[in-house]
């Protein structure tokens, strides 16, 4: 048996508690273009792909409406000044990374969420506990296509061995998978058990100092 070395962590569902205020800024851009605005739950099953995929979902004919582009930079603009208005680390992340660094873990975050959005997210709740922090931009592709996980592993100056990868979502087994990485599904986050397990999810943690637990795999 042998210790992971190295924690990939998704952000929303996985770190941190952000579906309040992913939705007040959805309705907020919705309701500005008088969109029908979306419930909590909605917003909850739209989320993982980015927020071009939300807004898709959000906005009745998604792309092919032609507010599209209006709402989802309304929906940015918003979102950057409020994205801490309700948002807050999920009972027991800051110990477990605390823990993690402790130990000399490496720890690093990929995100769909926008690059802005995800650096200044990381930097204020988590500081120096997350090293490395990647979000959706130009030149890298999103999850679940392996690139932002690999870009993090770089940056961090480690290999795939040791590693693994830890999230809420399908999107973050799908993107386990096309790393090569072992993944650690959330419960407390945006799907449930059975979601995750028709996705193909086989390790599951109910509170984050499992973490623990579940840190070494069969070599």
């Amino acid at each position: 048996m042998k210790e992971y070395e190295t924690y990939i962590f998704d952000l929303d569902g996985t770190l941190l508690a952000t579906l309040e205020d992913l939705a007040a800024s959805t309705n907020i851009a919705l309701r500005a273009y008088q969109l029908p605005e979306r419930t909590l739950n909605e917003v909850r099953m739209f989320v993982g792909n980015g927020v071009c995929r939300l807004i898709e979902l959000a906005v009745p004919g998604g792309v092919q409406h032609p507010l599209f582009e209006d709402v989802l930079d309304t929906f940015r603009k918003h979102y950057m000044e409020h994205c801490e208005d309700n948002t807050r680390p999920y009972d027991g992340i800051m110990e477990m990374l605390q823990q993690l660094r402790q130990q000399g873990k490496r720890v690093a975050v990929v995100s769909n969420k926008f690059y802005d959005a995800t650096v200044a997210l990381c930097e204020h709740y988590f500081g120096n506990l997350v090293e490395v922090a990647i979000g959706e931009r130009e030149g890298i592709r999103k999850k679940p296509a392996p690139d932002t996980v690999l870009e993090a592993l770089r940056q961090l100056g480690v290999s795939k061995e040791g590693a693994v990868y830890v999230g809420d979502s399908d999107v973050d087994l799908a993107t386990a998978r096309n790393s090569g990485l072992p993944c650690i599904s959330v419960l407390w986050g945006f799907r449930d058990r059975e979601f995750l397990m028709a996705h193909g999810a086989n390790t599951f943690i109910s509170r984050p100092e499992e973490i623990y637990k579940k840190m070494s795999r069969q070599v």
